[in-house]
């Protein structure tokens, strides 16, 4: 597609369909927009407000030039966030994702450093000696061993490195912020995905649809976090059967105290390390535990969704409050 015809399309705030981003975002990909026609293109596409189309055609161009992860089979789960949400809370993603490897559940973690977290899911994995992995051919490898593997989101994306200096250059929020949960080289069967805005909630539900993911839930947390809090009540989308569902989990009425936004936040990474061992063995403070388990519950409840919601919530609380018995990372 023309590149100003498409500007021209943006700004008189019509949606570009599927096939023009595709397009649009191949130009993008491979060098043959300037600098400006790329800025102006994610800046009119935020200002629009981004569409499941496109995004989804962005989510597209990036996987077919991703390091796909061959070989995998069964179910995988992947528990991550956009980020963003500024909130400088402790990394529960990684924490649940470590408590359902310890189930024996196979957790393909795509992640980054931290964005708006005290510490991101790589800074935990790597502090607990764990591998970032670099290289597809060794993800089932770390399956087999311990169920768990870290896919450091740069070594599968090389294809980013050419839109670094753009994003940096721009330095506010575009679409590629929205793309990194939707990315995992792995494939996923299973996922949680975290928005820090309810608004991003369909569009994020939608790509995950169209990308044939067995069971998964779009989810913005009470008080703006980009995962499920004790704070109040949470947002989720439900996606199965490539149908979408929207509900409201109260943490209240599935037993959890609740607590304040502060009571999730570490004020660097050496607290939020210390917190993540604390709580992947069995201690730590009360909120973070059931933020924790809230989170396990859910993850728990998608992949066998005929056992009811509040039964998930009793065995991941008892999950969380002893502490991980298989996996040795703390």
């Amino acid at each position: 597609m023309n590149i100003q015809k498409a500007l021209n399309k943006i700004c008189e705030k019509q949606h570009l369909d599927y096939e023009e981003g595709l397009d649009l975002f191949r130009a993008m990909f491979e060098g043959h927009l300037s600098q400006a026609q790329s800025g102006a293109l994610l800046m009119g596409l935020r200002l629009k407000g981004e569409t499941g189309d496109e995004l989804g055609a962005a989510v597209q161009v990036a996987l077919e030039r991703a390091r796909l992860v061959q070989g995998v089979k069964g179910v995988r789960i992947d528990t991550c966030g956009t980020g963003g949400d500024g909130r400088s809370s402790f990394n529960c993603s990684t924490a649940v994702a470590f408590f359902l490897a310890d189930m024996g559940i196979k957790v393909v973690k795509h992640g980054n450093r931290a964005v708006s977290s005290s510490c991101g899911s790589a800074d935990v994995v790597e502090a607990l000696g764990l591998p970032l992995l670099d290289d597809p051919a060794k993800v089932e490898q770390e399956l087999s061993r311990t169920n768990f593997a870290f896919l450091f989101a740069p070594h599968f994306h090389p294809s980013f490195a050419g839109i670094a200096p753009l994003r940096k250059e721009l330095g506010i929020r575009s679409i590629f912020n929205l793309m990194g949960p939707l990315l995992n080289p792995a494939r996923p069967t299973h996922q949680i995905l975290g928005v820090p805005l309810e608004s991003f909630m369909p569009i994020m539900a939608e790509v995950l649809k169209k990308n044939n993911v067995q069971s998964a839930a779009v989810v913005h947390g009470a008080e703006g976090f980009d995962e499920l809090t004790p704070c109040g009540l949470n947002r989720v989308i439900f996606i199965r059967d490539k149908g979408l569902k929207g509900e409201t989990i109260d943490p209240e009425a599935l037993g959890f105290r609740l607590c304040r936004p502060r009571d999730m936040v570490c004020k660097d990474r050496e607290e939020a390390l210390v917190r993540q061992k604390e709580i992947l063995r069995g201690t730590g403070p009360g909120a973070m535990q059931d933020m924790v388990a809230l989170n396990l519950g859910l993850a728990i409840h998608l992949l066998d969704s005929k056992v009811s919601m509040p039964e998930c919530m009793d065995q991941a609380r008892v999950l969380v409050r002893a502490g991980l018995k298989n996996l040795r990372v703390c």
